[in-house]
């Protein structure tokens, strides 16, 4: 189980990204949150290793048909036993 941090900068806010962001978890079995912060969007993703590469490659690649990401940093975090679900803050 792993779990990361991860900013999402560019066209990502208004457009559908946390949206899909929450589908896409579901999709990999990730648990976490996504929220808007200031200019750009982040996420708390855990999950096991392999569906959270996905996961991650998934978000950087667009989560929103309608996104453009420009710029994103990750950051390893240490896992949380309390996440039991992904939710949009």
């Amino acid at each position: 189980m792993q779990r990361r941090k991860i900013e999402v900068f560019g066209q990502v806010q208004g457009v559908g990204f946390r949206y899909f962001t929450e589908r896409l978890a579901q999709k990999y079995n990730i648990t976490g949150t996504v929220q808007n912060v200031e200019q750009h969007v982040e996420i708390y993703a855990q999950g096991e290793e392999n569906d959270l590469k996905q996961f991650t490659q998934a978000v950087i690649d667009g989560a929103s048909p309608a996104s453009n990401v420009t710029d994103y940093n990750i950051e390893q975090q240490d896992t949380d036993p309390s996440l039991t679900r992904f939710r949009t803050i």
